[in-house]
């Protein structure tokens, strides 16, 4: 019995140490820490803080320090959930959208705050309803930007507390009750009704106003072609009136010339009378009646009244 009790306890004794033992290689295991890129691992030493582990290897002290907490330090995305908010003009909206943050200092970020993203999210809902209370409904589609500038704002001066950095918020859906929406579909269809009167209008007084120019200027060529027609049918009156007077003349000319010539008085002489006579034939017809002069063979005579006769002796 006394010897197997000594095995028992000799037994019990070895567990113990051995179990002794792999606690202290499981501590000095957990004591060493590889942080991975853009992770914090916040460090307590006997539940007081004491350091944030950056990326790469360190060695802590067994049963004394302890990592509390790993942050995530990248960018992450939190849904804001739809709330109702009214705008100005006393309409009732539902709005959600997106946050856009990341952890700066992980050490506020744990504990300067109980949940930093729960805290994030109320505020961008807090703010978001503020602002669209001070928006008219119609606006409330057009201002994302401000109200997202305003959102990225609040929590700005309020993430410095608690550590972290607000990037963005996008607002993705700005959604009016029913019968808001079908009256605003309405006004939007008569708006797109005026636009096509108007635009049809405009392109009816275009077309009439380019074809009046068109007709004008087709006018304006025709009585600027019909002048041009008139001045040139006058220029060619004109130098056919010019030309016939300077034959008339050169004719007048050459018969005064012819004249003063020796026997040119007769030759014209003669020749008036063969004119005079040749029209006398050419007057008589069967139905004419024609009245003659009572001295017509004293053609000497008649020639003598033009001038043309034979001076007497």
């Amino acid at each position: 019995m006394t010897v197997l009790g000594v095995g028992l306890a000799g037994l019990f004794n070895t567990t113990v140490w051995g179990f002794f033992v792999l606690v202290l290689i499981v501590q000095f295991m957990r004591s060493i820490r590889l942080v991975p890129n853009k992770k914090a691992y916040l460090v307590e030493r006997l539940g007081k803080y004491r350091n944030t582990l950056g990326p790469g290897f360190h060695a802590l002290l067994p049963f004394v320090d302890k990592v509390s907490d790993i942050v995530d330090l990248r960018e992450e995305t939190i849904d804001v959930p739809p709330q109702e908010c009214f705008t100005r003009d006393e309409v009732g909206v539902q709005v959600d959208g997106v946050l856009y943050i990341s952890v700066q200092e992980p050490e506020k970020a744990i504990y300067g705050i109980t949940d930093y993203r729960f805290a994030a999210v109320q505020l961008a809902q807090t703010t978001t309803r503020s602002v669209i209370g001070t928006i008219d409904l119609d606006r409330s589609f057009e201002e994302r930007d401000l109200i997202s500038s305003k959102v990225v704002e609040e929590l700005a001066s309020a993430g410095q507390a608690w550590g972290i950095q607000v990037h963005r918020y996008e607002i993705r859906n700005i959604a009016p009750p029913v019968s808001v929406r079908d009256a605003m579909e309405r006004q939007v269809t008569a708006e797109r009704n005026k636009k096509a009167i108007l635009s049809r209008a405009e392109g009816d007084r275009e077309s009439r106003i380019n074809k009046s120019e068109g007709d004008m200027v087709e006018m304006i060529n025709q009585s600027v072609g019909a002048m041009q027609r008139q001045i040139n049918q006058a220029d060619g009156r004109a130098a056919e009136v010019r030309a016939l007077a300077d034959a008339t003349a050169q004719s007048i000319e050459r018969i005064a010339e012819a004249l003063t010539m020796p026997g040119g008085p007769d030759a014209v002489r003669l020749q008036l009378t063969e004119r005079y006579l040749s029209q006398l034939k050419q007057l008589r017809t069967p139905d004419t009646k024609i009245l003659l002069p009572a001295d017509l063979m004293n053609l000497e005579g008649l020639l003598e009244s033009v001038g043309l006769g034979e001076p007497k002796k």
